[in-house]
């Protein structure tokens, strides 16, 4: 839907908001495609592609497993430390 919506945008002989009407989308969801698009094809450099975005998005996710798993072994050591201390 959303290639045959953009491939529209590129004949060009017709309004974008023509185009939007016409799909029963909003004006601005397509003007959003059109971005992104341009962005995927290396035609813009003012936002991130959709190849980075799901990199950023994997690397969000690592970085927040590892500072968990960081908390974890903070909270392991602690005890321990306190265990060794009541022993002693």
């Amino acid at each position: 839907f959303r290639e045959g919506a953009l491939q529209l945008v590129c004949e060009g002989d017709r309004p974008v908001a023509d185009i939007a009407r016409e799909l029963g989308i909003a004006e601005s969801c397509l003007r959003r495609w059109m971005k992104q698009d341009e962005l995927d094809r290396g035609k813009r450099d003012d936002g991130l592609a959709t190849r980075e975005q799901e990199e950023l998005r994997k690397l969000r996710r690592e970085n927040a497993r590892l500072k968990q798993e960081k908390e974890i072994l903070r909270k392991v050591t602690v005890a321990a430390r306190g265990a060794a201390a009541f022993a002693a």
